[in-house]
């Protein structure tokens, strides 16, 4: 059942899409001469879409399986095509995170951006109906259409307003995501033609092409098409070397959207596309992959140690925290999924605002290397005081969002291998290691560079870009339970529907040890689990 929700009569999820765009027509009527009006009028655009999207979080009925304030209307009859919406408290808490992180990254972007300010608040507006209709999005044409969409603003995002570097960046990044889209592209015309030769009927239906049967070689291939599209965009190593680049010469807002959601198109494609489409090859892909994520979660942290300049430290530090929810897809039970989940909306909080603070140092002092800095703490007080509760999330300290969601990780990987686990957990410390670091020769010691003594403490607009963001940080850090309770039904739902396409398929049970607690799959044959096992949902423990 979908709760019945309009936003001046247009359905939520509709206006949430497209409202960014017709925000974005709006600004082109207004005169470039006048900046500040173009600013002000994207950030309500921005502010307007997040308020619209509460409704979503406050409304969604958490008992409820299913895909919830659903729309459907025909589009391209013909072919199945229709144009087909609905949320799950996965995609839910993500476009939530899209419409936060939207208006921040505007707001942020007020003193950063200062040429071609009406052409780069549209293109950004753009790029939030791009992102929402990816997580909205229950036809597979619908879906392919928004993520191909969402590309060209970001493009242009690098292209146009980013670094030195900035379009070989750009061109990097819309070789690698264009590439592994038409792999996506080509198993998707598969999949639409097999359930037609298995039912007699053609559609692009996400819900209905979940029953398509398929023999176990086509499932191998087809998850490996879906499987490289997602991990280019998480990125999962070795696909991971656009983003260094990307997030190196975007601007502030870029770096903070492209962390904080568009990294997260990966890990909802695997979670609503590639592990219950094909679930015996998602099995038979798990060692692989969990094996990559954990090569992900120690290469990062250690190329990150090493790093002079504080944006690529931040971007490579993504690539080990996404290794982590990879990792906890992977795993096979409750708490390893949930978490992972969890922890991608996390990573979009605590990185983001790690993005945000090394703006706010870029524009006082025009460069990024953190040996041009040193005794911050004095001259930036509140500035040093948010970017230290921003890097300890970063790091996972209890009491902050990031503590819970690798805590379910590593609980759910030693249910499946204690080994596995041990191998994360060093990605916890090595984290502590290049963050602290990091933090303490930028704002602890002597002030050593004359140009550093003068710089301004934080502006009320500043502090308003961040204090939002902290207070989510700390919100799911103290009391998790608000956004896990949100997950249990949609979580519960894919393991059971994993489950059920594995049945029905007739497969054998898959080599391995079982998720039962102590037994480790690396003692196995296989790192693939038998089936997903019933778990008591994280929201629904001690997990407070």
């Amino acid at each position: 059942m979908s709760p019945a929700f309009t936003v001046l009569g247009v359905p939520i999820l509709t206006f949430l899409t497209f409202f960014p765009t017709v925000g974005a027509l709006l600004l082109l009527l207004l005169p470039s001469a006048r900046p500040g009006a173009i600013r002000a009028a994207a950030f309500l655009v921005s502010l307007i879409t997040f308020a619209a999207s509460i409704p979503l979080f406050t409304q969604f009925d958490s008992t409820s399986r299913g895909m919830q304030f659903t729309e459907q209307a025909p589009w391209v009859p013909g072919l199945g095509i229709s144009y087909h919406l609905g949320v799950d408290g996965i995609s839910m808490l993500l476009i939530m995170l899209t419409t936060l992180l939207t208006a921040v990254s505007i707001l942020a972007s007020f003193s950063a951006i200062t040429s071609r300010v009406k052409a780069y608040m549209v293109t950004f507006l753009l790029l939030e109906t791009g992102m929402i209709g990816v997580f909205a999005a229950l036809d597979l044409v619908l879906f392919y259409v928004f993520w191909e969409v969402m590309l060209i603003p970001m493009y242009l995002l690098i292209g146009v307003w980013g670094g030195p570097r900035r379009v070989y960046a750009a061109v990097k990044f819309i070789l690698y995501t264009v590439a592994g889209s038409l792999l996506m592209l080509v198993a998707i015309l598969y999949l639409y033609f097999a359930h037609h030769g298995a039912t007699g009927m053609y559609t692009f239906d996400l819900l209905e092409l979940y029953d398509t049967p398929l023999m176990r070689g086509a499932q191998l291939w087809l998850f490996g098409a879906f499987a490289i599209a997602f991990a280019i965009k998480v990125p999962m190593f070795p696909f991971h070397t656009w983003l260094p680049d990307a997030h190196a010469e975007a601007p502030t807002a870029g770096s903070v959207i492209l962390a904080g959601v568009l990294l997260k198109m990966g890990v909802y494609g695997f979670v609503r596309f590639a592990m219950p489409l094909f679930p015996e090859a998602a099995f038979a892909y798990t060692p692989w992959i969990i094996g990559l994520s954990l090569i992900g979660i120690v290469y990062g942290a250690l190329v990150a140690m090493v790093q002079q300049d504080v944006k690529k430290l931040v971007a490579y530090s993504s690539v080990s925290h996404l290794g982590f929810v990879m990792l906890g897809l992977f795993v096979w039970n409750t708490q390893g999924i949930q978490g992972g989940i969890l922890q991608s909306i996390n990573h979009g909080l605590s990185t983001g605002a790690l993005f945000l603070a090394v703006g706010i140092l870029y524009e006082r002092r025009h460069t990024r290397e953190i040996g041009e800095f040193g005794g911050l703490s004095e001259t930036l007080p509140w500035f040093a005081a948010l970017f230290l509760i921003v890097c300890l999330s970063s790091i996972g300290l209890p009491g902050l969002n990031g503590f819970i969601g690798e805590f379910l990780v590593l609980l759910g990987a030693f249910r499946a291998s204690p080994v596995v686990s041990a191998v994360a957990a060093t990605g916890v410390i090595l984290a502590a290691v290049y963050l602290l670091w990091m933090f303490q020769r930028v704002m602890f010691g002597p002030v050593t560079n004359e140009k550093n003594r003068g710089l301004k403490d934080l502006t009320r607009r500043e502090f308003w870009t961040l204090a939002p963001v902290i207070f989510f940080i700390i919100w799911i850090g103290v009391y998790p339970n608000t956004f896990l309770r949100k997950l249990d039904t949609s979580v519960a739902e894919l393991m059971d529907r994993v489950h059920a396409r594995t049945l029905s398929l007739g497969a054998p049970p898959v080599p391995g040890a079982s998720l039962a607690p102590g037994a480790g799959l690396v003692r196995g044959t296989s790192l693939a689990p038998t089936a997903p096992q019933p778990d008591p949902p994280a929201g629904a423990g001690g997990a407070d």
